[in-house]
């Protein structure tokens, strides 16, 4: 399934032309030189390949040319007009000697030489003449040779924008060898369902993984004779035709060089794709990201685009064609890779729809849905994040650690967003201790403790609405029936209460009580309120306030108390979630100023407004 899903993204590859896929025999490499020839083969120049400058730093064109890349320790093998500085120009190896170089360029112009007659092109006599007269000792006459030839060469004619590998003759004459070179095994090919010559390697190798061998690894390969049967050897035990393997392998390379459709998880490297163009295949992997904000300004108008659709999910509107997505019923793929030393492991393969997956990102993000959130959607990078412990040294001190997240929680929370299934405990637990360890979130443990704290809150609210079956309100909810909800309520008030009464106070009962009222209410709440009346006759002589506040306070602790029948000792990890999400609903109204509320003070006080 995965072969045929990657097969069918191959030709849909083919049909667009700003796509520039190679075809079957040919390959994407990475060249940084190129010898321009005189039509009769004197050189004229070395002129360097550059695609752009990043930081002062050439990157190489990247050029369809004939054949694959050549494996280390394949021997003498060299390509057709493209090749690498030793082949090409007999260039020294730092690790060989010049007889080891030369070796390898005789090889390359003695092929060169032997294949004119049958091709009969005027730019390829130009570069066999080039490769007869080229002598190793010339290399001392072009010190700037040093400079450019990192990857890989090319030929081509003074005045000429096209290669020499690139002209018709020269083309035609490489599929005709590749049509006659089909002697393998003829079978039944798994992918294409038709009998075909069988690849007994499959080429070209997969590059992009994270972790995976940097000259390439296989998605299908054996080696093992524990894997073989019914005396089939190497990859004839998967029968795939040599034509189905390039096109799946190069379609999946195609994925993982395209920053847009391609995310790393924890170790784990995940593609997206659509069988047909939809707009979803763009806007996925931004949701994913570590950002949703882009860093080229060409990507401003697929911004709009995410926002867009981010803004209608948050509406609970699914419909793919009223969040800018087409074609609904579009299939939808995901493959997650990771690496196994010269293999790859499949993590992962789901297979969905458009709709399907629009949903699940639906409930998602109006699962996440909170006051205070404002318009930005946490990223699942973001959420992750918010488990680990803050930084206690260093340029980073105060923002989250990263090197103490589980490596596989990021991947088994992209899982579950996916598939729409309950997010992991692991995560929610992890959510918890990071709130009582930092008291929810405070200025003096957390930098941008007011967006971690409404991340967490968010986190807390998706976890209990998905795993525990509740429904969660965005906002304050005078109604919930559960009293942990309401006793996180309370405490919020006592909080304000103190606040408004010693004004001046850098500690508040949140930093000394609020770990411990989270989880063992019976054993805290009745100091709280005995400690509550005395900042209540505070409030009272303060003529800022004056009797006015301090009735809103005790009204606001009188309803709350209605929905309570007493403290219970000790409250489970669902309810200690209910208490923080009480908390902070609680915590955004008392601090949200209300029109038609003269009495009430709603604006925050110094240690909230940093």
């Amino acid at each position: 399934m995965i072969l045929h899903a990657l097969n069918q993204y191959y030709r849909r590859l083919q049909a667009d032309p700003k796509a520039d896929i190679p075809a079957f025999g040919f390959s994407v490499q990475k060249i940084s030189f190129c010898v321009v020839l005189e039509p009769d083969g004197a050189l004229h120049a070395f002129q360097p390949v550059v695609a752009e400058v990043v930081n002062g730093r050439p990157i190489a064109e990247q050029l369809v040319v004939p054949g694959q890349t050549k494996p280390s320790g394949a021997g003498i093998n060299p390509g057709l007009l493209w090749d690498n500085a030793t082949y090409m120009l007999a260039a020294p190896h730092p690790a060989h000697d010049s007889a080891w170089a030369a070796k390898r360029f005789e090889a390359f112009r003695r092929r060169h030489l032997e294949i004119e007659p049958q091709i009969g092109d005027p730019a390829f006599s130009a570069a066999c003449r080039f490769l007869e007269n080229w002598s190793p000792e010339r290399l001392a006459d072009h010190p700037e040779l040093v400079d450019m030839t990192h990857n890989f060469g090319v030929f081509r004619l003074r005045a000429e924008t096209s290669y020499v590998h690139e002209r018709a003759a020269v083309r035609d004459w490489w599929r005709r060898q590749l049509e006659a070179a089909g002697d393998g095994p003829v079978g039944m090919c798994l992918v294409e369902g038709r009998n075909l010559p069988l690849a007994r390697l499959h080429e070209p190798k997969i590059k992009g993984v994270a972790g995976a061998q940097s000259m390439g690894a296989t998605l299908v390969a054996f080696n093992l004779d524990a894997s073989e049967s019914y005396g089939k050897t190497q990859a004839y035990n998967a029968p795939v035709s040599e034509q189905a393997a390039f096109q799946y392998a190069t379609a999946l390379n195609h994925l993982l060089g395209d920053n847009r459709r391609r995310i790393q998880v924890a170790d784990t490297t995940v593609v997206f794709w659509t069988e047909q163009p939809t707009e979803a295949e763009r806007v996925v992997p931004q949701l994913f990201a570590g950002t949703l904000r882009s860093r080229q300004a060409e990507d401003e108008e697929l911004l709009g685009r995410v926002g867009a659709f981010l803004s209608r999910l948050r509406q609970g509107k699914p419909d793919p064609q009223a969040a800018d997505l087409d074609r609904p019923d579009t299939p939808f793929y995901i493959l997650g890779l990771a690496p196994n030393t010269s293999r790859l492991s499949v993590r992962f393969w789901l297979v969905s729809t458009v709709t399907e997956l629009s949903a699940h990102l639906s409930r998602h993000v109006c699962d996440l849905d909170v006051v205070g959130l404002g318009d930005q959607v946490p990223v699942l990078g973001q959420l992750v994040r918010e488990t680990a412990p803050p930084t206690k040294v260093g340029p980073t001190k105060g923002w989250p650690d990263d090197k103490k997240i589980p490596k596989t929680m990021l991947a088994d929370l992209t899982y579950a967003v996916l598939t729409g299934r309950p997010y992991p405990q692991a995560f929610y637990l992890a959510i918890l201790r990071r709130i009582s360890a930092e008291q929810f979130a405070t200025a003096d443990k957390r930098k941008d403790w007011h967006a971690a704290m409404a991340r967490r809150a968010a986190a807390v609210k998706a976890c209990l609405n998905r795993n525990y079956g509740k429904e969660m309100s965005m906002s304050l909810d005078l109604n919930r029936p559960e009293p942990a909800y309401h006793l996180g309520r309370w405490f919020a008030v006592l909080e304000k209460t103190q606040q408004e009464a010693i004004p001046e106070l850098n500690a508040t009962i949140k930093d000394r009580f609020y770990t411990a009222a989270s989880a063992t209410p019976a054993a805290i709440f009745p100091r709280l309120i005995t400690l509550n009346q005395h900042h209540l006759r505070k409030i009272k002589g303060v003529k800022k306030f004056g009797v006015g506040l301090c009735i809103t306070r005790e009204k606001q602790v009188q309803e709350i108390a209605g929905h309570l029948d007493g403290f219970p000792r000790h409250l489970n990890f669902e309810q200690q979630g209910l208490f923080h999400l009480g908390y902070y609903h609680q915590v955004q109204d008392l601090f949200t100023r209300k029109p038609d509320d003269d009495n009430d003070i709603n604006e925050p006080s110094e240690k909230e407004s940093e």
